[in-house]
């Protein structure tokens, strides 16, 4: 007797009784892994949400910080101020805008700014001979969203600073 003949036997001794085990039992786990597909949806999706949460927490930061470092070297700055004007008594001392730039980026490399950001950073044009303005930019590189988007990103701040003297 071959093995094709014993098993169409066994097949009639148990009344098909088999062949609905086997569909019972496939039915049962036909469904491996149909949980996969949801979970790396969840997974991504969930990726997304921590990579906005953190790197738009990040951005928030390095403008922060941008702003207060510029804040700080306008105050730096303004404080080199025409010191013969003011002993001579000509009513308020004027800045030395010429020495403005020097200055910031000198409290810019102080703040432990990369030599690349305290370079783009500068004086801008203020409106009056007893005022400084300083533009600062920080590039960083976002934590999560850096392993899609190759490169860094750029913030800037903006800050003025007066000089009073009396």
């Amino acid at each position: 007797m071959t093995a094709r003949e014993r098993a169409a036997g066994l097949l009639r001794r148990s009344g098909g009784r088999l062949g609905g085990r086997l569909g019972r039992l496939g039915g049962r786990f036909g469904d491996r892994g149909s949980g996969a597909a949801a979970v790396l949806v969840f997974a991504l999706l969930f990726l997304a949400l921590a990579a906005f949460v953190v790197d738009g927490g990040m951005s928030i930061s390095q403008r922060e910080r941008a702003a207060d470092i510029a804040e700080q070297a306008a105050r730096y700055a303004a404080q080199d101020i025409d010191e013969s004007a003011l002993r001579a008594g000509r009513g308020s001392a004027p800045i030395n805008y010429e020495n403005c730039t020097a200055r910031a980026r000198a409290y810019m490399a102080e703040a432990g700014m990369s030599g690349a950001d305290v370079a783009a950073s500068h004086c801008t044009d203020a409106s009056g001979p007893r005022q400084v303005e300083v533009e600062v930019r920080l590039t960083y590189r976002p934590v999560l969203t850096g392993l899609f988007y190759k490169g860094d990103l750029t913030v800037h701040g903006t800050s003025k600073a007066e000089s009073r003297t009396g």
